[in-house]
C-alpha cells in the first residue's frame, strides 16, 4: 500500500468521534476515513470556506445566549434571594407533620409568590417533616445557588 499519496480534508465534526474528536472539532483526516465512515454515517461534513465561517457564527450565537441566560439566573437569584415560602400544615404532638413538605411544594409556593423555579433546583438538607423554619437551596448549574425560607406553622 502506498500511503504517501494519500490526500487529506479538513472536516467538522457533527457528533463525537471517539479518538478523533468532539462536536465541532476541526479536524484533519483522510479522505478515505471521511468519503466511507464519516460522511455516510452523518458524523461529519467537509469543512469548506462557508460551512466553518457558518460554524464559527454558530458558534458565537450560543456563546451570546449562553452569556445572557446566566446574566438572567443571576440576577433571578438575586432576586429571590432570602424569600420566605409559608405552609399551614396540620401537625400532631411534639410538632410533627401528617406528612412532609417536599421540593414540589415548595416549588409550587413559590410560584404563587411569583418565582418559577423547577422542583429539581430545589435542595434540601433533609425532608421538611416538622413544624418551624427550614432553609431550602436553589441550586443551578457553575455554582450559582442561593438559600431561602421554608416557613412551616401550625393549620
Amino acid at each position: 500500500m502506498n500511503f504517501i499519496n494519500e490526500d487529506f480534508m479538513k472536516v467538522i465534526l457533527q457528533k463525537d468521534v471517539k479518538d478523533l474528536g468532539k462536536v465541532g472539532d476541526l479536524v484533519n483526516v483522510s479522505a478515505g476515513f471521511a468519503r466511507n465512515l464519516l460522511f455516510p454515517r452523518k458524523l461529519a461534513v467537509e469543512a469548506t470556506e462557508t460551512k466553518v465561517n457558518e460554524y464559527n457564527h454558530l458558534k458565537r450565537v450560543a456563546e451570546s445566549k449562553k452569556k445572557k441566560a446566566l446574566a438572567e439566573r443571576q440576577a433571578f437569584l438575586a432576586k429571590i434571594k432570602g424569600t420566605t415560602v409559608t405552609f399551614k400544615l396540620n401537625a400532631g404532638e411534639n410538632d410533627k407533620l401528617f406528612g412532609t413538605v417536599t421540593t414540589t411544594d415548595i416549588s409550587k409556593g413559590l410560584e404563587k409568590l411569583g418565582f418559577s423555579v423547577d422542583r429539581r433546583d430545589i435542595h434540601l438538607v433533609e425532608p421538611i417533616k416538622v413544624l418551624g423554619t427550614h432553609k431550602a437551596t436553589i441550586k443551578y448549574a457553575e455554582g450559582m445557588e442561593t438559600d431561602i425560607q421554608v416557613s412551616v406553622e401550625r393549620a
